[in-house]
């Protein structure tokens, strides 16, 4: 009973590393996407077929899409510029949910609309309010944070 006690504790000590946790889980997916749409970016150019579009936006799209994905699928795991990352990622899933996957709806068999309103929605949350204590940010803004402390004159 008492580990389950001590178990319990320590969950509740560590209860931010969950929304860590979940923050490397999105930006591990993030960048199997990315490398996934590296290896069949068809996909992608079969969306724009048809749209008028001149050749240069959807290869621009194409490539940032892949290189947002990519780099900041990793940035976002590591808790590195979190921010930054994020928001790189907002206008892609910004797309994906309400242009690509909305005319779908709800429960539909790939559950694209829900998966992409689930992780657009993610993205915001981190955007907003950056990663939590188990991250780079956190590591290289702490000695900051408290040298920034000590400088301040006491009134």
């Amino acid at each position: 009973m008492s580990t389950l006690v001590a178990a319990r504790r320590w969950l509740e000590d560590h209860r931010l590393m969950g929304y860590d946790l979940i923050r490397m889980y999105l930006g591990i997916a993030l960048f199997v996407r990315g490398w996934l749409f590296v290896g069949d970016s068809s996909r992608f150019m079969a969306l724009v077929e048809g749209r008028n579009l001149d050749w240069f936006l959807p290869m621009a799209a194409v490539h940032y899409v892949a290189l947002a994905h990519l780099v900041g699928g990793l940035m976002l795991t590591a808790g590195l510029l979190t921010r930054l990352a994020a928001w790189a990622q907002v206008p892609i899933l910004f797309v994906a949910t309400f242009f690509v996957h909305l005319h779908e709806g709800l429960l539909a068999a790939g559950q694209s609309l829900e998966l992409s309103a689930l992780v657009f929605f993610l993205l915001l949350v981190y955007g907003l309010f950056g990663a939590g204590p188990y991250s780079l940010d956190a590591r290289m803004l702490a000695p900051a944070a408290a040298q920034q402390v000590a400088e301040t004159p006491e009134p």
